[in-house]
């Protein structure tokens, strides 16, 4: 059994009492656990499938098995200990330790209570979840106003957690910037495809290549002097990291729009800006809920550039009001 799993089922390690002798009476330390992954709350038992399908691509195929087991059959998963559901899956307490906190949860004790619940939803015939707080017959007015408060949260919290020194750093360099590349595939190649089509109203070259290897013979053209910016909620996108390191060891500066800030495609950014990561479910994937953080740090970044350029920004966009104006004016019959 490894350091931390120890630390876990026995209270040794840093949770015991300082001065304690292992292997003599004493007064019960409180339980220790493996903290989850800062800024992340438990997700709720009705978002667990949603998160294992999200997370499943990064996993070894150990954890896979344990995460689809207890996504599979959460009644009687909760029912295992942390050695039962090891054997069950043919892997190791550690593994199964490992899968539960990236899943979302302090330990495996905490798994446990959120496939009970799960297990008893299922049981008691309630509606199923469409998102982690609204049900599948809830009211259209209940879904709007739900929405809108995860809507409002989600951006609370990026807010509160994005760091304005890396942000401020970002702006700079877009705002010198010869030329800007921006790197993202699905939801977030829309959110690239936002950004650029901002940066281009305001006069600078920018581009969103939609094909991946269109992105990567783009960023072998970088050089120093201008920017790549990789959005990916999971930081683990292949089809982004990989233009994103080849801009980087050409000498550009980088930038990195992530919702996991250790993910691998902080190794080739200059610069990190980190999205939150909302509650998931079975109709509300990371995909859904990542893009409102993902447009708020492109409207930051965008807005600091027009502050930065302002004279030369200013003008530009009123050029392209003016341009787009007879589009928008009433047609004489």
């Amino acid at each position: 059994m490894t350091h931390d799993v120890k630390e876990i089922f026995t209270g040794t390690g840093a949770g015991a009492a300082p001065g304690a002798v292992p292997g003599t009476p004493g007064p019960a330390p409180a339980p220790a656990t493996v903290p989850a992954p800062a800024g992340d709350a438990p997700p709720a038992p009705a978002a667990l499938a949603a998160k294992v399908r999200t997370l499943a691509p990064s996993m070894t195929r150990s954890m896979q098995r344990v995460a689809e087991a207890v996504a599979g059959d959460p009644a009687g998963c909760a029912a295992l200990t942390v050695t039962g559901l090891a054997e069950l899956t043919g892997t190791s307490e550690a593994t199964v330790v490992r899968t539960a906190r990236l899943l979302g949860y302090p330990g495996y004790r905490d798994l446990r209570l959120a496939l009970a619940g799960l297990a008893a939803q299922q049981q008691s015939g309630r509606a199923p979840s469409v998102t982690a707080d609204i049900a599948v017959d809830d009211p259209i007015a209940d879904v709007v106003a739900k929405l809108a408060y995860d809507e409002q949260q989600t951006l609370a919290d990026t807010a509160a957690n994005l760091d304005t020194v890396q942000l401020g750093a970002a702006v700079a360099a877009l705002s010198a910037a010869r030329r800007i590349d921006v790197y993202g595939i699905g939801a977030s190649g829309l959110v690239a495809q936002d950004l650029v089509q901002k940066l281009l109203r305001i006069g600078l070259l920018a581009h969103a290549p939609s094909d991946p290897h269109l992105a990567v013979t783009n960023a072998v053209q970088l050089r120093s002097g201008d920017v790549a910016v990789a959005i990916t909620h999971s930081g683990s996108t292949g089809d982004v990291i990989e233009p994103l390191r080849v801009a980087f060891d050409h000498g550009a500066t980088t930038v990195a729009i992530t919702g996991r800030p250790d993910g691998p495609v902080s190794q080739y950014a200059d610069h990190i800006l980190t999205t939150s990561t909302a509650r998931e479910s079975e109709l509300r994937p990371a995909a859904m809920s990542s893009r409102t953080s993902q447009l708020l740090v492109v409207d930051c970044l965008f807005t600091g550039v027009c502050q930065r350029t302002y004279e030369t920004a200013a003008p530009a966009l009123a050029a392209s009001y003016e341009a787009l104006a007879h589009r928008h004016a009433p047609r004489s019959r």
